[in-house]
């Protein structure tokens, strides 16, 4: 992948994994795109997949779910909820992978302004090093990536 603009973070032994990347817009922007249920399947996962937006409730207590759809038509869902949303600074929610179901990762998402610049940066906190490995070798830094870039293409064009 020649996306050398995000950096993900694995330790060794550690149970997260943290993700950054900077954006040339104001946070305010990155924050509505990332939050937009209408935008959202344009940048998240892999290009290869279909992104379908079933719910997207952004609030304290409110659900998300999103199915993703190759070209076969198979089908891979992924929910979660929202604990803490704080425009434009920062998102706490859980993720889940539901062909793994009970492995719940805990993500914060921080929006921080640097140089006019926005830094986001997803802390991701699983339940065990094992869990975070399995997410990390199903391809976790490639669709990771991928999204980061269609994200920042998507911000660039407004």
């Amino acid at each position: 992948m020649s996306d050398k603009n995000t950096v993900l973070q694995v330790e060794p032994a550690a149970q997260e994994v943290v993700l950054t990347r900077t954006f040339d817009a104001p946070r305010e922007l990155v924050f509505r795109v990332y939050t937009d249920p209408h935008l959202l399947p344009r940048w998240w996962g892999p290009s290869s997949l279909s992104t379908i937006v079933e719910s997207m409730d952004v609030r304290p207590g409110g659900v998300w779910r999103f199915v993703q759809r190759d070209k076969d038509g198979a089908e891979f869902a992924f929910p979660g909820v929202y604990h803490e949303v704080s425009p434009p600074a920062r998102l706490v929610t859980t993720f889940e992978f539901e062909g793994a179901s009970g492995h719940v990762v805990l993500e914060t998402t921080t929006f921080d302004e640097v140089a006019g610049k926005t830094q986001l940066t997803t802390r991701s906190v699983f339940q065990s090093v094992e869990d975070r490995d399995q997410m990390v070798a199903s391809g976790m830094e490639r669709g990771a990536r991928e999204s980061m870039e269609r994200l920042a293409a998507l911000v660039a064009a407004g």
